[in-house]
Protein backbone atom coordinates (compact mmCIF):
# COMPACT_ATOMS: atom_id res chain seq x y z
CA UNK A 1 0.00 0.00 0.00
CA UNK A 2 1.93 2.95 -1.09
CA UNK A 3 1.75 6.25 1.48
CA UNK A 4 1.00 9.90 -0.61
CA UNK A 5 4.46 10.26 0.05
CA UNK A 6 5.93 6.84 -2.06
CA UNK A 7 2.97 7.61 -4.53
CA UNK A 8 4.80 11.33 -5.85
CA UNK A 9 7.93 9.41 -5.44
CA UNK A 10 7.09 6.81 -8.07
CA UNK A 11 5.48 9.62 -10.41
CA UNK A 12 8.02 12.47 -10.11
CA UNK A 13 10.13 11.18 -13.09
CA UNK A 14 9.28 10.48 -16.53
CA UNK A 15 5.36 9.38 -17.59
CA UNK A 16 3.26 7.09 -15.52
CA UNK A 17 -0.01 5.86 -16.14
CA UNK A 18 -1.91 5.02 -13.00
CA UNK A 19 -5.07 2.93 -13.06
CA UNK A 20 -7.06 3.38 -9.53
CA UNK A 21 -9.56 0.55 -9.42
CA UNK A 22 -11.24 -2.00 -7.03
CA UNK A 23 -11.43 -5.97 -7.48
CA UNK A 24 -15.44 -5.96 -7.13
CA UNK A 25 -15.60 -3.32 -9.75
CA UNK A 26 -16.97 -4.79 -13.21
CA UNK A 27 -15.37 -2.49 -15.65
CA UNK A 28 -12.30 -2.27 -13.76
CA UNK A 29 -12.04 -5.96 -14.52
CA UNK A 30 -12.80 -5.65 -18.26
CA UNK A 31 -10.47 -2.65 -18.02
CA UNK A 32 -7.48 -5.01 -16.81
CA UNK A 33 -6.18 -6.75 -19.93
CA UNK A 34 -6.12 -3.11 -21.23
CA UNK A 35 -3.70 -2.15 -18.91
CA UNK A 36 -1.47 -5.14 -19.24
CA UNK A 37 -1.40 -4.61 -22.93
CA UNK A 38 -0.23 -1.18 -22.45
CA UNK A 39 2.44 -2.48 -20.11
CA UNK A 40 3.82 -4.81 -22.39
CA UNK A 41 3.57 -2.08 -25.08
CA UNK A 42 5.13 0.83 -23.25
CA UNK A 43 7.62 -1.44 -20.33
CA UNK A 44 10.17 0.76 -21.57
CA UNK A 45 9.01 4.60 -22.27
CA UNK A 46 6.18 4.99 -19.11
CA UNK A 47 5.75 3.28 -15.86
CA UNK A 48 1.79 1.64 -15.24
CA UNK A 49 0.86 0.97 -12.30
CA UNK A 50 -2.26 0.00 -10.66
CA UNK A 51 -3.95 1.06 -7.14
CA UNK A 52 -6.63 -0.48 -5.25
CA UNK A 53 -8.82 1.92 -4.13
CA UNK A 54 -10.23 -0.04 -0.87
CA UNK A 55 -6.75 -0.11 0.49
CA UNK A 56 -5.65 3.44 -0.32
CA UNK A 57 -8.40 5.41 0.29
CA UNK A 58 -6.44 8.52 1.72
CA UNK A 59 -4.49 8.36 -1.61
CA UNK A 60 -7.63 8.34 -3.88
CA UNK A 61 -9.26 10.63 -1.85
CA UNK A 62 -6.69 13.44 -1.89
CA UNK A 63 -6.45 12.75 -5.66
CA UNK A 64 -10.35 13.38 -5.93
CA UNK A 65 -11.27 10.15 -7.45
CA UNK A 66 -14.74 9.69 -7.17
CA UNK A 67 -15.19 7.07 -9.84
CA UNK A 68 -13.80 3.70 -11.10
CA UNK A 69 -11.96 3.22 -13.14
CA UNK A 70 -10.33 6.28 -13.13
CA UNK A 71 -6.80 5.93 -15.22
CA UNK A 72 -4.56 9.54 -14.59
CA UNK A 73 -1.23 9.86 -16.67
CA UNK A 74 1.22 11.81 -14.88
CA UNK A 75 3.91 13.21 -16.23
CA UNK A 76 7.06 14.51 -14.16
CA UNK A 77 4.52 14.12 -11.07
CA UNK A 78 2.35 16.53 -12.45
CA UNK A 79 -1.26 15.20 -14.55
CA UNK A 80 -1.53 15.62 -17.78
CA UNK A 81 -4.62 13.48 -18.29
CA UNK A 82 -7.49 11.79 -16.11
CA UNK A 83 -9.70 9.73 -17.80
CA UNK A 84 -12.98 8.00 -15.57
CA UNK A 85 -14.48 5.16 -17.02
CA UNK A 86 -13.42 1.83 -19.53
CA UNK A 87 -11.50 3.21 -21.86
CA UNK A 88 -10.07 1.53 -24.77
CA UNK A 89 -5.91 0.69 -25.69
CA UNK A 90 -6.35 3.58 -28.34
CA UNK A 91 -7.45 6.19 -26.16
CA UNK A 92 -5.20 5.68 -23.47
CA UNK A 93 -2.12 4.91 -26.16
CA UNK A 94 -2.61 8.08 -27.61
CA UNK A 95 -2.54 10.20 -24.41
CA UNK A 96 0.57 8.27 -23.47
CA UNK A 97 2.29 8.74 -26.61
CA UNK A 98 0.79 12.76 -26.56
CA UNK A 99 2.78 12.92 -23.30
CA UNK A 100 6.09 11.01 -23.97
CA UNK A 101 6.17 13.61 -26.94
CA UNK A 102 5.63 16.88 -24.64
Amino acid sequence: MPSQKDFTDEIKEGVSLVDFNAPWCAPCRIQDPIIKELEEAYSKKAAIAKINIDENRKLAMNLGIQSIPTIIIFKEGKELFRFVGLQTVKTLSTALDTALDE
